[in-house]
């Protein structure tokens, strides 16, 4: 966690989106001595980032070198909050990149303790085991939300129709999806993903299989409040409406990894949109007056993954820095 204030800024901060980029950027700048409000269209609970998954891995994310930085950042933030999983929602799982090889990732996976080839008996087809925090997001983003306010920040409930209309001084967009009309930023686009959670049958470890090139990919995460099931990667796909066929390809999929998921009673079907950019915006401008706007959007499906070291970055945009 930071501590401590260099340089300094005048009046406060209004960061504009709760999901887990606002809500984490907010508690960054707050432990660094800030006043910030966070201005959210929907409550926490109700955000995009509510719906994920949400295993930590630099997933379908740009630029590669500066993603690789972020995640690494906050890789350390989660293992330290995953000491309290019943606090914070993060607990450190074992588990198989299916289909991926070290030799194809960036620099940042020799720096990911433990990551190592998976053996045959652990994967069949070639993958990676690895020991990554998997968040509950149920937990993490009320425990994101408490965490700010016990800071002094507080959370509003608010419609934004123009980010240079927002009374403060320094306005940080974190917005997501909403930017393609906010900013506006025409090279937003959605990425559809629909899971399914079901009772788990006693799966402990996570499992994801990821075909790049398909809009499909299969995944499971246990998680407290069930095993979840994916899923699916759509481009330009609006609907928020759970597909019945969609669902069964999804349970068949990862039932084909593990039968026992077959059988397994359905609790819930969920729809996200993740807000995907050629490449992640964090950006610092001057506004008319001398107000500043920074944006900090464009995280498509690693959002979690990268959070923390994002927060940092556009904290230092803002102009508040760690000491």
């Amino acid at each position: 966690m930071e501590s401590g204030v260099s340089g300094g800024i005048s009046g406060d901060v209004i960061v504009v989106g709760g999901g887990v980029i606002g809500l984490t950027t907010a508690v960054v700048l707050a432990e660094r001595g800030a006043r910030v409000r966070v201005w959210t269209r929907d409550p926490v609970e109700l955000t995009t980032s509510a719906v994920a998954g949400a295993l930590w891995w630099p997933y379908r994310i740009e630029p590669e070198p500066l993603v690789g930085e972020w995640a690494l950042q906050s890789l350390v933030v989660y293992e330290e909050l995953a000491a309290r999983p019943e606090e914070t929602g993060v607990r450190m799982v074992d588990g198989v990149q299916g289909e991926t090889r070290l030799d194809e990732l960036g620099s940042w996976a020799a720096r990911v303790p433990g990551l190592r080839e998976a053996r045959a008996e652990e994967f069949a087809g070639g993958g990676l085991w690895a020991r990554l925090p998997l968040i509950d997001m149920s937990v993490h983003l009320p425990w994101l939300r408490d965490r700010f306010v016990e800071l002094g920040g507080s959370v509003e409930e608010a419609s934004v129709a123009d980010l240079s209309e927002v009374p403060a001084s320094v306005v940080v967009n974190c917005t997501g999806l909403d930017s393609l009309d906010l900013v506006p930023d025409r090279s937003v686009r959605p990425v559809r993903g629909q899971l399914v959670v079901v009772e788990n049958p006693g799966i402990t470890t996570w499992l994801t299989s990821v075909d790049h090139s398909a809009d499909t990919s299969t995944y499971f995460f246990p998680q407290p409040g069930g095993l979840i099931l994916g899923g699916t990667a759509e481009e330009n796909a609006w609907s928020m409406t759970p597909d019945p066929a969609t669902a069964e390809a999804i349970i068949a999929r990862c039932a084909a990894f593990r039968p026992e998921i077959a059988e397994a009673r359905v609790l819930e079907h969920r729809v996200g949109l993740r807000p995907t950019r050629p490449a992640v915006r964090l950006e610092r401008q001057v506004l008319r007056g001398g107000r500043v706007l920074v944006h900090n959007y464009g995280h498509g499906g690693a959002g979690i993954t990268v959070a923390w070291g994002c927060a940092r970055e556009a904290a230092d945009l803002v102009g508040v820095r760690a000491a």
